[in-house]
């Protein structure tokens, strides 16, 4: 951007990068305590889990603009040009997630929502069984657990193809994309506005309804 002027922009708001950070050490516990064999624990990130995604799912249409999806969902056709533009060096102008980004961001929240539903339905086929496996029985929920399973390991490929994307964009492009999601502030162009940021009282609101909602589940149904 030499030549340019340019700013330091906030571009990610704390919330969006709470949940970001939170879910990547969630995500970890999730397959730690499942090799490790505590169940129970499994559960409790399990349902850590579903309070964030809930809380996500509802920030991506009341949140910040960079954390709404009607701001960073691009058409296929135009995430697909943005990856064949990829080899091209220039600099970082995007306020949040790219075209292509957005829908990694997309399938990975898809996924996450499917990992944590299924496993309320789940059982490790001894003891320990999710708190609406009742609901549908033994059969569906030892089909619903092999799903479990299954779709935990589509998330590991997205995750490492998620890393990869992150190194090559800093390889190729040379775009850093992690600092912005640690500190929230981003170097970009002058003439670029701000994205608007709401308010961090609207966040813990948020999160305290979708806690709220898990734990209902969790040990109410």
């Amino acid at each position: 951007m030499s030549g340019t002027p340019s700013r330091w922009v906030k571009v990610w708001d704390a919330p969006t990068r709470l949940f970001h950070w939170s879910l990547v050490l969630l995500v970890a516990g999730a397959y730690a305590t499942a090799e490790l064999g505590l169940i129970d624990w499994h559960f409790r990130v399990g349902y850590a889990i579903l309070a964030l995604l809930l809380f996500r799912l509802a920030w991506g249409f009341l949140g910040s603009d960079t954390a709404r999806f009607a701001r960073f969902l691009a058409s296929p056709l135009e995430a697909l040009r943005h990856l064949a533009h990829f080899t091209r060096r220039g600099p970082d102008t995007e306020i949040g997630h790219n075209a292509a980004g957005g829908w990694m961001v997309l399938v990975m929240l898809a996924l996450l929502l499917f990992q944590a539903g299924s496993g309320l339905f789940s059982n490790d086929e001894v003891m320990a069984e999710g708190p609406l496996a009742k609901f549908v029985g033994s059969a569906w929920s030892d089909r619903i657990s092999g799903w479990h399973v299954f779709n935990f390991n589509l998330i590991l490929a997205l995750v490492g193809l998620h890393v990869l994307a992150v190194l090559a964009y800093a390889a190729v492009k040379r775009h850093d994309l992690v600092r912005p999601m640690v500190t929230g502030m981003k170097r970009l162009p002058a003439g670029l506005p701000a994205p608007r940021m709401a308010s961090a009282a609207l966040a813990a609101g948020l999160f305290l309804a979708a806690a709220a909602i898990a734990w209902v589940i969790a040990t109410r149904l």
